[in-house]
């Protein structure tokens, strides 16, 4: 857990410190870092996670690289759905509504075709992996 906390953290830095751009296994991939209240804490937390951009619409997937338990940020954002989004230089408040159904499974194919491990993740896992979309509100 503190190993992937320093990644995090340097992930993180780097991202602030690049306008968003970042190396490493990140590299070329689509990174924003999402800012949720914890569920239980109250305290705030930021993750890169990779997210799919479609017109106006953003998205990400809590795959948790398809573990059999939801990532901690998307337990967060379920209790706590007001949460805040970078993107690049871009800062802005959000509020996080999960996609269900058959526009779940669409965009989630599409992301899978982008990215085929996001398809090896749900095969290993028995749960459906949210697909989350960050949709921009008022300050």
């Amino acid at each position: 857990m503190r190993e992937m906390d320093d990644r995090n953290r340097k992930t993180i830095e780097e991202f602030r410190a690049n306008h968003g751009l970042v190396g490493g296994v990140w590299e070329g991939r689509p990174l924003l870092l999402l800012t949720t209240t914890g569920a239980r804490s109250g305290q705030q937390r930021t993750k890169p996670v990779m997210y799919l951009r479609e017109g106006d619409r953003v998205f990400v997937f809590a795959s948790k690289g398809g573990a059999p338990t939801h990532p901690d940020w998307y337990r967060n954002l379920r209790t706590h759905p007001d949460v805040t989004v970078e993107i690049g230089d871009q800062t802005y408040p959000a509020t996080a509504k999960p996609v269900t159904g058959a526009e779940r499974d669409q965009i989630y194919a599409r992301w899978a075709g982008q990215y085929p491990q996001f398809r090896a993740y749900q095969e290993k896992t028995t749960r459906i992996i949210p697909v989350i979309e960050l949709e921009p509100r008022a300050a």
